[in-house]
């Protein structure tokens, strides 16, 4: 019998480690970078929205690749620890560069090891639970992961409050961060892996032509409602300049991810119990009020709120959108998964891209525009008949 910590393997227990620290590393850069790029660098919005959207397509575009290789080789640790490794080289870069170009590179490629990692690790935790306790061993992983993305944060903040906001400030700050990078790569090499038996997969593409006309619906909407998206970036822009210090910018980044935390499960067992379109729905709604408030938004107290309802936002759109999925592909769930992040994430470059360029012009076309998507998106999602319906 395999010990269990916390009635849960003790390998996926240890994996939840290795994303804890990994994020710890991820999100002390991530929260500052937009003000490093733009600030401390230099570089413009536009040229800020592009890197992100970028980034975006980068953490979804190996998403199916990686996934297809595990299967098909029934590997598991092995293309996991390369997606942690890879990630951690990349933040390298950050250490020896003050050039906005390497700066972009980095949050590219840096997402590109987290695509890898995602569909291999996630399979690997699967193969460690059974159907009684896999519910709970998924949640745990998910709590230590999001830990990770509180603690990142106060850290970044405790830096650049102690040492000033200043480029040999952010310097420490990326080469604190890159401790606990290495730290991960190293315990994830002594986790014993859980091989599976080699498999075809079904191509993605040929895979999509037999989706059900429900998930297929809700991969249109989802294109429709990824126009509407902007980088977390622009909502640290925007704190910063309602009068937000940059190191208080950093503890709002924080902020959404400990409302994230606290609202994921209760939205998800709200779901189970309502049904999950109309949780779906619910998430286009709370993204078009945070968007109309960011418009009018001029205190602080305003910005704090926001974020939270960002939070709110994510946890929806993070937890309950891969949940919908599944209720409406039981036969190609992995395919449907694979297609859904793949095209999302190839949409988001535009977007971003528009959102930078409406940002230079104003910064409330940006929101503006994504308020409409939202509603262009939600009429679309609730058209389908039998609103009720989860699975037709």
């Amino acid at each position: 019998m395999r010990k269990k910590v916390l009635g849960i393997d003790k390998n996926v227990f240890l994996l939840g480690i290795v994303s804890f620290l990994t994020d710890i590393s991820s999100e002390m850069i991530f929260s500052v970078f937009s003000i490093f790029l733009t600030v401390i660098l230099g570089a413009s919005v536009m040229l800020l929205g592009m890197i992100e959207g970028l980034a975006d397509l980068s953490a979804s575009s190996l998403d199916y690749i990686s996934g297809f290789i595990s299967d098909k080789t029934g590997k598991r640790k092995r293309f996991a620890a390369l997606g942690y490794g890879f990630s951690t080289l990349a933040k390298s870069i950050l250490l020896f560069t003050n050039s906005v170009i390497l700066a972009g590179a980095f949050r590219v490629v840096e997402r590109l090891g987290k695509s890898f990692r995602g569909p291999p690790r996630d399979a690997w935790i699967s193969s460690l639970t059974t159907e009684s306790n896999r519910g709970v061993s998924f949640g745990v992983h998910k709590t230590l992961d999001k830990l990770g993305a509180v603690l990142g944060p106060f850290i970044a903040y405790w830096v650049l409050s102690s040492f000033g906001q200043t480029v040999s400030s952010f310097k420490l700050l990326f080469w604190i961060a890159i401790v606990p990078a290495i730290a991960s790569v190293i315990l994830i090499s002594f986790i014993k892996d859980r091989p599976a038996k080699p498999s075809k997969r079904e191509n993605i593409f040929k895979g999509y032509k037999g989706m059900t006309k429900g998930f297929k619906h809700y991969f249109y909407t989802a294109g429709i409602f990824s126009l509407a998206y902007f980088s977390f970036s622009f909502l640290l822009l925007k704190a910063y300049h309602v009068g937000f210090q940059i190191k208080d910018v950093v503890l709002l980044y924080a902020l959404f991810n400990v409302a994230f935390v606290l609202v994921a499960a209760p939205i998800g067992k709200l779901g189970d119990r309502i049904g999950r379109k109309k949780i779906i729905a619910l998430e286009y709604i709370v993204y078009l009020i945070m968007c109309v408030g960011f418009i009018f938004a001029t205190s602080k107290l305003q910005v704090i709120s926001l974020f939270c309802l960002f939070g709110i936002f994510y946890a929806i759109d993070e937890g309950q959108s891969k949940a919908y999925i599944t209720d409406l592909e039981e036969t190609r769930r992995a395919t449907a998964i694979g297609v859904y992040n793949f095209a999302t994430g190839v949409i988001y470059l535009p977007a971003s891209v528009i959102a930078g360029f409406l940002w230079k012009i104003n910064p409330n076309y940006a929101f503006i525009f994504a308020g409409l998507i939202s509603i262009a998106a939600l009429i679309f999602f609730i058209s389908r008949k039998s609103f009720s319906e989860e699975k037709s």
